[in-house]
């Protein structure tokens, strides 16, 4: 599955709100050293309850607009 993501770095806590088919995402870390994007992928397999490795950002690695992959719990 193939998600929409608009994500907020530096945010005082972290959230997920979904609308219209975007998830905004806010997390704690600054968006240097790759910190946002690595918290993204934790908050987000944390959400869908799926490993991290099953959690990928395929574009906008360096935008706050991303295309986020997660693949399917495996059994």
């Amino acid at each position: 599955m193939k998600i929409h993501v608009l994500l907020k770095p530096g945010a005082k806590e972290q959230t997920i709100e979904q609308s219209n088919g975007i998830f905004r995402v806010s997390v704690r870390s600054q968006a240097k050293e790759n910190e946002a994007n690595s918290e993204l992928i934790d908050v987000l397999s944390d959400y869908f309850k799926v490993a991290k490795s099953r959690v990928s950002i395929t574009s906008g690695f360096n935008s706050r607009n991303k295309i986020v992959e997660i693949l399917p719990r495996t059994t």
